[in-house]
């Protein structure tokens, strides 16, 4: 199983950006997904979270600026994220639990991260 994240980027203050995280492989089923970051000389945070029956959860700080989604048919989500400060400069990673089979039990994966700066 991987997960692939994408979409990061330089974009100014008060710009809009869209993350995307395609999980491949062998999967049954995921059931939560998620959205971490990580800023210099800061510990990772949860900055989103998804369910599978869609139940949204956000840090404080992202709040009314990010938005959530998935797309369960292509085993992908997405961090829609508005109204960027400098202060959400970091890198993103997608985080997922997920069976492989029916049997099987949920493990947590990771993706590799992408980077947004948020910078004029």
């Amino acid at each position: 199983v991987q997960l692939q994240a994408s979409g990061g980027g330089l974009v100014q203050p008060g710009g809009s950006l869209r993350l995307s995280c395609a999980a491949s492989g062998s999967i049954y089923s995921i059931n939560a997904m998620r959205w971490y970051r990580q800023a210099p000389g800061k510990q990772r945070e949860l900055v989103a979270v998804i369910s599978s029956g869609g139940s949204t959860n956000y840090a404080d700080s992202v709040k009314g600026r990010f938005t959530i989604s998935r797309d369960n048919a292509k085993n992908t989500w997405y961090l829609q994220m508005n109204s960027l400060k400098p202060e959400d400069t970091a890198v993103y990673y997608c985080n997922a639990d997920l069976k492989k089979t029916f049997w099987a039990g949920i493990s947590n994966y990771w993706g590799q991260g992408t980077l947004v700066t948020v910078s004029s």
